[in-house]
């Protein structure tokens, strides 16, 4: 059993090797998939959402968020995405937003009730981006077809080896897996994206101190978050004592940024 344990762990390795890259922080990732096959399956996925959610009829709710989110996706790398943005508005009261590989994104507009104006509207429309910008929709893709390999890799060794217990063994290493390797990683992505978003809504022109003040709203309705461990995301509190400690290196961006005319419709 345990040559096939390292055998498999060393196909692991080469995989992980023939796949390195870095983030724009220079944080090591794994990316197992093309940008073509991200875009794809941003595409597709874009446009079940379309057909699936209501889609806002408000002529100045859209040209607000088209306003923001124009003037935060100029300054996206090209490497990220060269071309066109699509952005839509879902009429819902769900307190959300996202972007997709290929150019895709979409907001929600009960989360323009928490964002109290046009910065951090930006900080939010940021962040989403941001994650397009690091790639960690193939980040996250890779380590779950990763750790779902290594799992069936192991699972195999242990059932040729008689291995006892090998249920609760196995139970075991999935809730390790979870809480100590893929739950961490998704806090890495958000961290990552806060700051990432932040430098970008500033050179935006975006006050970047509107971020932690989103937060700051963010914190008033998480009121029964889980302990930051047991979660993908940052505590509320760590997210801020971040974009606080940030905020003096994205100010310069800020401060040579010129704003845009995005004023936020009254009757949101």
């Amino acid at each position: 059993m345990k040559n096939k344990v390292t055998l498999s762990l060393t196909l692991a390795a080469l995989v992980v090797l023939a796949s390195c890259a870095k983030s724009s922080t220079g944080r090591n990732q794994i990316t197992l998939f093309s940008s073509s096959e991200l875009d794809q399956m941003g595409a597709s996925s874009f446009e079940q959402m379309k057909e699936k959610e209501k889609i806002s009829s408000d002529q100045a709710v859209n040209n607000y968020v088209q306003c923001v989110a124009k003037a935060i996706t100029i300054n996206v790398p090209k490497s990220a995405h060269n071309g066109e943005w699509e952005v839509v508005v879902f009429d819902s009261e769900q307190v959300n937003a996202f972007a997709l590989p290929g150019g895709k994104i979409g907001v929600y507009t009960g989360i323009l009730k928490v964002a109290e104006n046009q910065n951090q509207l930006g900080a939010i429309i940021g962040h989403e981006v941001g994650h397009v910008i690091e790639s960690h929709s193939n980040e996250r893709m890779s380590s779950s077809k990763i750790s779902q390999t290594g799992m069936a890799a192991v699972d195999t060794a242990m059932a040729m080896g008689d291995v006892a217990n090998r249920n609760l063994w196995m139970s075991g290493l999935g809730l390790g897996l979870q809480y100590g390797i893929l739950m961490p990683y998704g806090r890495t992505h958000e961290s990552e994206a806060d700051i990432v978003g932040q430098d970008l809504m500033a050179k935006s022109g975006f006050d970047p101190s509107a971020a932690i003040d989103l937060w700051q709203n963010m914190a008033k309705l998480s009121t029964d978050s889980p302990p930051e461990f047991m979660s993908t995301h940052p505590s509320n509190k760590t997210r801020i004592d971040q974009l606080t400690a940030h905020l003096s290196i994205s100010q310069t961006f800020y401060q040579a940024s010129n704003a845009p005319s995005c004023k936020k419709p009254n009757n949101i």
